[in-house]
């Protein structure tokens, strides 16, 4: 990047955002492992010199895309925190929002999602993963202990099989379908929460005992 933080333009065409557009495309169809700095050089139009102009290595491209779209999730958690609602409310709006990011992001979360951890790289990009799943799993934890989710089914199983769901959406989802993100969130959580939420009745026969 430049000093004043701009991202840089130096051969004709293509910038850093430009660049790493293309690279993750070409990730997402050929795998990052088979996909060489020559591949990458032949989609673009430019030598390798020219990309390396930009990015020091086909690693430190993977870094930034999967950055991309981990920054966008941890940021939902943070908005979802911020809110200051109760844990049933702020899960509702991660999970809205982890939506919104696989729309607006949907070739890097792609990306992630194919990440098995053969590089530092990727091994660091699944962590920061985990650290998030953890983070929605205790969400639905504190929604079960508020009684405003069944508290007989596993946190960490909820977590995962809503989020199978939601992760899904990349292997289907074209921009300009017939959902827009709102309305693709909105059946997200009539199917995976409201089927979760503990009736009113039940609530009040429990604070009962």
């Amino acid at each position: 990047m430049s000093e004043n933080g701009s991202l840089r333009r130096g051969r004709p065409g293509y910038d850093q955002q430009g660049i790493l557009d293309v690279a993750v495309a070409a990730f997402n169809q050929y795998g990052y492992d088979a996909t060489s700095m020559g591949v990458l050089a032949d989609r673009l139009g430019l030598s390798k010199s020219a990309i390396y102009h930009h990015f020091a290595s086909k690693d430190e491209i993977l870094e930034r895309a999967l950055d991309d779209a981990l920054s966008a999730l941890e940021g939902v958690l943070h908005d979802a925190d911020a809110s200051g609602g109760r844990p049933a409310d702020r899960l509702d709006l991660a999970l809205r929002g982890a939506v919104h990011v696989l729309v607006a992001k949907l070739p890097t979360v792609t990306l992630l999602l194919r990440v098995r951890g053969n590089t530092e790289v990727e091994r660091r990009a699944l962590a920061r993963r985990r650290a998030f799943d953890r983070a929605i799993t205790a969400l639905v934890e504190e929604a079960q202990a508020e009684g405003t989710l069944r508290s007989d089914l596993d946190a960490s199983v909820v977590a995962r099989l809503v989020f199978g769901m939601i992760n899904s959406i990349v292997e289907w989802y074209r921009p300009g379908g017939r959902e827009d993100a709102d309305k693709l969130a909105d059946d997200v959580i009539a199917i995976a929460l409201d089927g979760l939420r503990m009736p009113a009745s039940n609530r009040v026969q429990e604070l009962l005992g």
